[in-house]
């Protein structure tokens, strides 16, 4: 499928934009509170923005041939093992 450059480029940058304010959204509640789950999920939405931001700014035309996605993955580790780390009575704060 063709797909036009103008509509990709807009489409990364408003992900992007999106997930880095959710990030901002979790490290706010992270301040306030110093409970790691925060922070783990801000970093875990800090990966995904740059997983959306680096095929636009690099040309890469099909993600799925680069390493790319490698952040996306690594993204959702993080938040996964907050959400365990958690929910398994680990150390939720410090």
């Amino acid at each position: 499928m063709n797909h036009d450059p103008a509509i990709v480029g807009f489409m990364g940058g408003a992900l992007t934009v999106g997930f880095l304010a959710v990030g901002l959204y979790f490290l706010k509640f992270w301040r306030r509170t110093r409970d790691t789950l925060f922070l783990a999920f801000a970093a875990g939405f800090a990966l995904l923005a740059v997983n959306q931001a680096v095929p636009v700014l690099f040309g890469i035309p099909d993600e799925n041939l680069s390493g790319v996605y490698l952040l996306r993955l690594a993204g959702f580790l993080l938040i996964i093992w907050a959400i365990l780390r958690k929910n398994m009575g680990g150390r939720g704060r410090g």
